[in-house]
């Protein structure tokens, strides 16, 4: 890969909403377009236009010819300023045949010149989900970083009024290093007579909406084959899904608000409105609004169909298959559900998977329909020529209470399957000689507490430079201050006995709540389904003693704040080898600054639990393939090109039913396991990140 390449490649997740040819990169990069490549409005006016953006550029990359030039009809149902959902079955199939063409390229610099080509004619967000996709699949892109999305459509994330100060800044102010940061309100959709506004910090956190469309670029549900068809797919949906779920109901509990109540009935009303005040990136709209106490209604609109009665079908038709424990493909053939691959066939079932469902036409489209019912509640017939609303949009999605109802029935099917399971027993739980002694978490500071960790506001900023199309192209990047929640970094301490010769383990943490929004104790069960995953990782046992430190930082399940708020370009790149391809890759984590949930002024309790369990039943032996970068964030996002890399169905040992009353009991009966209460004290202040 050529340097100029890497840099085209780079360019294209920039202004996404500007013809190509115009200048990127703070103003000092262009790329030369053939004459061919212009589209039709500028063909006459190739000249002028190419003359005005290539002066006073310090980079001018020259496109090459496309060998074959692709028709792009296909994608014409979609137009220019038309929102895209990767919900819509019609959207789904044209995304998956751009990326199929795309991934088709037959070398690099034709890969370059087919996305140059095909940008300003097709709908700028389809154009972005496919040129991703196809980046983040492609062997010979391995080393193009992938701008997180909040960069590339900011509208999307911010509040709108923030986009007029920051323009406003831009123009008047031409020293980036002079202009001040644009401030983003903290709440802005709801005032306080809305109890759902409590969880605003989480549900409109722009870490949490990127990690989503994130994820979602990593496991398309659509495509060509070698891109769809991952290691445990259906598995890592349901369980990254879960994971959401659970923290999300542990969050409310902290803002004394009841678990959520899953969308069990959509002929009810949903007494949960939600108005987003932010703007599609294509129309310059705002996101229409869902009233209190809206009814779903069948969608009959020119681009999609969906009637209640068909969601619920498929419904019972999933329900009925757990029940008899198996599924049929479309031969009759039946599958049974068993423990080790039923969670991976079901979550392929319920996104669904058109490609690796077992039976699409039967089983249905569950997950996307409902989605799109929701979407479109304020105007299912199209009668008033509104768009879809939040729901309707990966990016978005996680903002409307309502996604944590809807994927609350989701996880409740989900779980159904798991509870017919048998619990785990003694076998499948011990580690014979392994004994954890004593574990802690602890802030680094010396005059800390042990197993009392701390939250706080904290005033960050993020770059909206890359995405701020038509307007000024003057040197250097414009911030946007935001307050999101975040948590002091810790580290936990163990110690364990093994009793035997040398060997490793997997070392488990989680935290479970102990207690309700009412301060009523939680079964072991309720404590099941709301264990967060916090860390995942190998250890190396000597006979006798061992004391483990893992830090906060080093977790399997996040990734740091600037993977997330990354500011564009070369100068803000590392400069060691091992960080910058972790920088480049590593865009899928649940964001480091909500690892911890919020607690409480007073200190909410938990049980922070940690497990032992045998790295021979839980090593997978990986295909011969280039590391991943970003194997620190493999629990929600597994590993590139690689499988999964444990063995164990996910979320072990709370997937499954437990063989005892409660956890007190459970980890008596086991060696293997400890548990501790951990305080986690909520700190109401803000304090700017440094």
């Amino acid at each position: 890969m050529t340097n100029t390449d890497l840099k085209a490649l780079e360019l294209l997740f920039q202004r996404p909403l500007e013809p190509v040819f115009t200048t990127r990169d703070s103003g000092k990069t262009v790329l030369e377009l053939p004459d061919s490549f212009y589209t039709d409005r500028y063909r006459n006016d190739t000249e002028e236009v190419g003359n005005r953006f290539s002066k006073d550029v310090d980079l001018k990359i020259p496109i090459q010819e496309l060998a074959n030039v692709p028709s792009l009809d296909f994608t014409k149902k979609v137009g220019l300023k038309d929102q895209f959902s990767l919900f819509n079955n019609l959207h789904r199939g044209i995304a998956s045949e751009l990326v199929t063409l795309f991934m088709g390229a037959p070398n690099l610099r034709q890969f370059v010149s087919l996305c140059v080509y095909t940008k300003d004619r097709v709908n700028p967000v389809l154009f972005q989900y496919a040129y991703a996709v196809a980046v983040a699949h492609r062997q010979d892109t391995r080393e193009v970083p992938i701008t997180n999305i909040s960069q590339v459509f900011p509208s999307n994330f911010v509040e709108p009024s923030a986009f007029r100060d920051a323009r406003q800044e831009a123009s008047v102010i031409g020293e980036s290093g002079a202009r001040v940061n644009v401030d983003i309100p903290q709440n802005y959709t709801a005032s306080d007579r809305e109890d759902e506004q409590r969880l605003a910090y989480f549900r409109e956190d722009i870490g949490v909406n990127s990690h989503h469309w994130h994820w979602h670029l990593v496991y398309p549900g659509t495509g060509p084959l070698e891109v769809v068809n991952k290691d445990r797919r259906g598995e890592l949906f349901y369980y990254m899904h879960h994971q959401i779920l659970a923290r999300y109901n542990v969050e409310r509990f902290c803002n004394n608000l009841k678990k959520v109540q899953p969308l069990n009935n959509l002929r009810a009303e949903i007494p949960e409105g939600y108005f987003p005040k932010i703007l599609s990136s294509t129309n310059n709209r705002t996101y229409p609004a869902r009233v209190t106490n809206q009814k779903l209604r069948d969608v009959d609109r020119q681009d999609g169909r969906v009637e209640i009665s068909d969601v619920e079908r498929w419904r019972d038709r999933v329900l009925a298959a757990i029940d008899q424990g198996y599924v049929e493909d479309t031969s009759g053939n039946r599958t049974p559900l068993d423990a080790v691959r039923g969670i991976d066939i079901l979550g392929n079932m319920i996104e669904a998977i058109p490609s690796l469902s077992i039976n699409y036409n039967f089983y249905g489209n569950l997950h996307n329909e409902g989605h799109n019912l929701i979407s479109f509640a304020h105007d299912p017939d199209n009668r008033h020529l509104e768009d879809f609303g939040v729901m309707g949009d990966v990016t978005t999605a996680m903002r409307d209470p309502v996604f944590y109802r809807w994927h609350g029935f989701i996880d409740s099917v989900f779980n159904k399957f798991k509870t017919r399971l048998d619990p785990y027993n003694a076998g499948e739980l011990n580690f014979d000689g392994v004994t954890v002694d004593y574990i802690e978490a602890k802030i680094g500071k010396s005059n800390t507490t042990a197993n009392t960790l701390l939250t706080y506001w904290q005033k960050s900023s993020a770059d909206l430079a890359a995405g701020l199309d038509f307007g000024p192209s003057a040197d250097g990047n414009i911030f946007a201050s935001f307050t999101h929640l975040q948590n002091a970094p810790f580290t936990y301490t163990f110690n364990v006995t093994n009793a035997g010769a040398r060997r490793t383990g997997t070392c488990r943490i989680f935290i479970c709540p102990k207690v309700d929004e009412r301060n009523q104790p939680l079964s072991l069960e309720e404590q099941r389904l709301m264990a967060i995953e916090m860390d995942k990782f190998t250890v190396d046992l000597v006979p006798g003693e061992n004391t483990i430190r893992r830090q906060s930082t080093e977790s399997s399940v996040a990734i740091p704040f600037e993977r997330s708020f990354r500011p564009v370009g070369a100068d803000y790149q590392p400069k060691a080898a091992d960080e910058l391809a972790r920088f480049k890759f590593c865009g899928c984590g649940w964001p480091q600054h909500l690892l911890l949930p919020k607690g409480n002024a007073q200190g909410m309790l938990f049980d922070l639990f940690v497990m032992i369990s045998d790295y021979s039943l839980d090593a997978v032996e990986q295909p011969k393939t280039p590391n991943d970068a970003c194997s620190t964030a493999y629990s929600f996002c597994g590993l590139k090109d690689k499988l999964y890399p444990d063995r164990r169905t996910m979320g072990y040992p709370f997937d499954r039913r437990l063989p005892n009353a409660n956890l007190a009991q459970l980890v008596a009966a086991f060696g293997n396991m400890a548990k501790t209460d951990l305080r986690i004290v909520f700190n109401d202040r803000v304090i700017d990140k440094a």
